[in-house]
């Protein structure tokens, strides 16, 4: 085998790292030994928190050109760190989908599907119970900066980027030795990754779209976009040469996305946003959380998560979302407790949004100590058809219902600005991204100090 190409498949064994996995595996195989003999819930449960790490999920974003391996790299990863791989074909193959029947049908007929019909298969994915529970790796998406900017006001923030480089004449002459199993799906190589069984090697055949032209015109595409793809992610992204054997990849990809990224944030912000539905909190939370290390704590993401764990409190919420009802108070406050507490918030400080939303919620927050230093308002929220499609977008939320929102909102902002002396009160109805530098200003400069 070549030492500058890769395998297509993982090889048998693959060290682990530390003693830490050591002691995993031992505590693994225990609990699956119980399981053999005691089939009861207690125990899958146990071997899954084990293999979840709460405090710690996988969100991870591949990208790289026709014939990187990204696809290899992605599905290996997955696979040692039991998280759920996503790609464009996943995604539009899922049954009992509307929206993925209609993304079948535009890529059967013009090879690609639009932009919103992808995010909103995305969407749809990452709310699953496996997804929240376990975590995520984007194979190929996005594959537009549209598509990468539409991410980030989704609230979609990965923790990792990996981006494969190789040169265009390496890639083209991997992509032309590939060949097909059509009864199994499987990729091989001529040169690189032959089968020695005579039988498979008589029905491989040559896949689609893989001439040097069709490679050519597909790396050419690849590079216009990639370019206004990274600078989306400044502070999180890791470039890798592909052109080496696939295993020392895998393990350079590995070893980044074990690792955290230090805040640059000059003291430990504990930032807290507050504004109407649509005005972008979503949005500047990623932003701050992805440019300075800082926990992205979503309230309602928390609560969902709670649910999706089974836990005590994901219990006692589990009533109110199948009602529909708004969950007390005191209990949001036991979960966001919990999260707050955990080490990576205090050692790294967070951003919220989502709570308090009125003067008493304020008040519960500030007596268990949960003080934030920053604090900014978005108010306006603005009135362009862009952000009127935004606030439509999700089907349980009428127009009327939004307006109840937002009057419920701007009730309580004015108390919450008093209550917060020293808040921030900037105009959302402007470019997201105008709005983070106003936002990131204040985290890194001092708060101003309000003229009597």
């Amino acid at each position: 085998m070549d030492a500058t190409t890769a395998p297509h498949r993982i090889p048998p064994q693959m060290p682990q790292y530390g003693e830490a996995n050591h002691v995993f595996e031992l505590m693994q195989n225990m609990l699956e030994q119980l399981l053999i003999h005691q089939p009861k819930d207690p125990i899958p449960f146990m071997i899954d928190h084990l293999q979840r790490d709460n405090d710690y999920v996988p969100k991870i974003i591949i990208l790289g050109p026709p014939a990187s391996g990204k696809t290899t790299i992605a599905m290996w990863l997955a696979k040692h760190l039991s998280t759920n791989l996503l790609s464009v074909e996943s995604l539009i193959a899922k049954e009992y989908s509307p929206l993925a029947a209609d993304a079948r049908m535009h890529y059967q007929k013009f090879k690609m599907v639009p932009n919103m019909l992808l995010i909103r298969l995305m969407q749809e994915r990452l709310k699953e119970e496996d997804c929240i529970r376990r975590g995520w790796i984007l194979d190929g998406i996005p594959e537009t900066r549209e598509q990468a900017l539409t991410i980030q006001t989704l609230g979609i923030s990965p923790r990792h980027v990996i981006a494969l480089s190789a040169p265009d004449t390496v890639l083209i002459e991997r992509n032309l030795g590939k060949r097909i199993d059509p009864q199994t799906g499987e990729i091989y190589h001529t040169t690189f990754d032959w089968p020695p069984e005579s039988e498979i090697q008589n029905r491989l055949m040559m896949p689609a779209g893989i001439s040097e032209g069709e490679t050519a015109r597909k790396l050419l595409e690849y590079h216009r976009n990639i370019v206004r793809i990274l600078p989306s992610y400044p502070k999180i992204l890791k470039v890798i040469n592909a052109d080496q054997p696939c295993v020392d990849v895998f393990y350079q990809a590995l070893t980044y996305v074990q690792t955290s990224h230090r805040s640059n944030a000059p003291f430990t912000p504990r930032v807290l946003l507050c504004g109407p539905v649509g005005s972008g909190k979503s949005l500047q939370a990623a932003l701050l959380a992805q440019k300075y290390g800082l926990i992205n704590v979503c309230c309602g993401q928390l609560l969902k998560e709670a649910v999706a764990d089974k836990s005590k409190y994901g219990e006692m919420i589990q009533p109110f979302f199948e009602k529909e009802t708004a969950v007390p108070d005191n209990i949001v406050m036991k979960v966001l407790k919990q999260r707050l507490d955990q080490q990576d918030c205090v050692e790294r400080g967070w951003v919220l949004h989502g709570f308090p939303r009125d003067l008493d919620q304020a008040h519960v927050m500030d007596s268990l100590g949960y003080k934030p230093n920053r604090y900014h308002l978005m108010y306006k929220p603005p009135p362009t058809m862009e952000v009127q499609a935004r606030l439509l977008q999700n089907p349980k939320e009428s127009e009327e219902q939004i307006k109840l929102k937002m009057d419920l909102f701007y009730r309580n902002s004015a108390e919450l600005e008093q209550f917060y002396g020293e808040a921030i009160t900037l105009n959302g109805d402007q470019d997201p991204y105008t709005v983070f530098e106003y936002i990131e200003s204040g985290i890194i400069n001092p708060l101003p100090k309000k003229v009597p």
